[in-house]
């Protein structure tokens, strides 16, 4: 099918190391070196280095669904949560339910797994289409948290729950222990702010919407809207908590995932 071959051809031209894949209907095969290095980044040698090339594909360079990752991202997302609720059960033992909810959400968002891919390196090893990345060749946060999913599945169908879990728990340990820290667990505004000035170009804007209880006891409702957004709103029992809570919640709407705080 020689014009599978050259559209193949097209789509791979902006990543070096690469080659068409001999089967125009799989995947595009990365040249081997360029495997082994990521092998070196994920510190694992896998035994079929095809589920490994397969997690690295996105949708956009793929001649069909099936040859991207997205199968693996559903598998991996399970996987992925499942480890670190583990990690999370064993590491914290008296910290009730709620606490570790609000550890593995923020752990498992994908604002964090895109930074672990960044953080590792994997996103120079990610195989696009043309036009996937932005004008200032900042690959989207989505693709980079499918591809670190993606790569914790290849490892459980390759070396099984072990190698999984080993991968995890190493590349989140850090984002584990920052959130547990109070000190560094309600950063959601800075990180909000820093978001906003950069996907945004705006300000986050910051508004007491209701109250409740009384003066020794008072509950404050705050909202915050970005480039005209509004997000929902959060409950605090002082203005700095609820402020914070409004935060996490517009960052988790950025993200496409449900608001962590209740608006009531």
């Amino acid at each position: 099918m020689p014009d599978a071959d050259a559209a193949l051809d097209d789509l791979l031209a902006d990543w070096p190391g690469t080659e068409p894949a001999e089967d125009a209907g799989g995947p595009p095969a990365p040249a081997g070196d360029v495997l082994s290095d990521c092998e070196a980044v994920v510190g694992h040698a896998f035994a079929d280095r095809g589920l490994l090339n397969h997690a690295l594909v996105h949708a956009s360079a793929a001649l069909t669904r099936h040859d991207s990752n997205e199968r693996l991202e559903f598998l991996g997302d399970a996987i992925f949560g499942a480890v670190v609720c583990e990690a999370l059960y064993e590491r914290f033992p008296r910290k009730s339910e709620g606490e570790l909810t609000r550890i593995k959400s923020a752990v498992v968002s994908r604002r964090t797994c895109a930074e672990m891919t960044r953080s590792l390196g994997l996103d120079r090893y990610v195989v696009v289409g043309r036009g996937v990345a932005s004008r200032t060749g900042r690959m989207p946060a989505s693709i980079l948290a499918a591809v670190y999913e993606a790569v914790v599945a290849a490892l459980y169908l390759d070396g099984g729950y072990d190698a999984a879990a080993a991968f995890v728990r190493r590349t989140t340990a850090e984002h584990v222990e920052a959130q547990s820290r109070p000190e560094d667990s309600d950063n959601h505004k800075s990180v909000l702010q820093q978001r906003a000035q950069q996907e945004l170009d705006a300000a986050p804007e910051y508004a007491v919407v209701g109250e409740r209880g009384p003066d020794h006891l008072k509950a404050f409702r705050v909202s915050v809207t970005v480039a005209g957004r509004t997000f929902s709103a959060a409950w605090g029992g002082n203005k700095k908590q609820a402020e914070q809570r409004a935060a996490a919640n517009a960052l988790a709407a950025l993200d496409g995932e449900d608001p962590p705080f209740a608006e009531e």
